[in-house]
């Protein structure tokens, strides 16, 4: 049985067929990582399966458990977190209270436990701890968006366009964390444009096209396939 199961998922904007009959899964401890063009359905998909918009076909299960209608609050508790495109930070709270909002779910003694991993892992976050957010760099909003979904100890942690407006150099660092997550135990299902970062790292990779899924398999093998070098790494 899949960690994540996603059958025949079909999504509308009103009369918009965003998604058309989508099917993947991650099994527990893999990085999946969904690539394509934007405008592809790689967002849609992913708020699809964190609750944030409802589909009108198909269904989502994790770890047995049908969570198609579940509303997105509710999938932390079953171990599901979500780290969003454009970071969505609280602006105007600290460093420190936007990482307390992400273990809303925990207790005390358990938050403090994560807080020193992610401050391990982020040291650039323990400097800024009493900084307010909205004057952290992209970089750093990134990683305490990032630490923010860490907080409620997720097993599977979704990622949207995580490389969004970030440096070469910043690029490499957030993949490198997000390898590291991995490695401790975290699923990761990844959505990301840069197609070349995220099958680096990625176990197996889906590439939409238009809101349907046009290829899949071993993310190595996608890396050096003919067709995706050429739509998506530049040839």
């Amino acid at each position: 049985m899949s960690m994540l199961s996603v059958e025949n998922l079909h999504v509308y904007y009103g009369s918009i067929h965003a998604i058309k009959g989508i099917s993947f899964d991650v099994e527990e401890g893999e990085i999946v990582t969904l690539i394509g063009a934007n405008g592809a359905g790689k967002s849609t998909t992913l708020n699809t399966v964190s609750g944030l918009i409802k589909p009108r076909e198909g269904k989502i299960t994790f770890e047995g458990q049908d969570i198609t209608a579940l509303p997105a609050h509710k999938l932390l508790k079953h171990g599901v977190a979500m780290c969003p495109e454009g970071r969505r930070i609280f602006l105007q709270m600290s460093v420190q209270e936007n990482l307390d909002m992400g273990g809303f779910t925990r207790s005390a003694a358990e938050n403090a436990e994560v807080l020193e991993a992610i401050f391990e892992q982020f040291p650039r976050l323990k400097e800024r701890r009493r900084q307010v957010a909205g004057t952290l760099s992209g970089g750093e909003q990134q990683m305490l968006a990032m630490g923010r979904a860490i907080m409620s100890r997720p097993r599977l942690l979704m990622l949207d366009e995580p490389s969004m407006g970030l440096s070469p150099i910043l690029v490499e660092l957030i993949f490198d964390i997000i390898k590291e997550l991995n490695d401790r135990g975290t699923t990761i299902l990844l959505v990301e444009q840069n197609a070349q970062a995220a099958l680096s790292i990625a176990d197996r990779a889906y590439v939409l096209e238009t809101g349907k899924i046009s290829m899949q398999g071993d993310a190595t093998e996608l890396l050096h396939d003919e067709r995706v070098r050429m739509a998506y790494l530049g040839g």
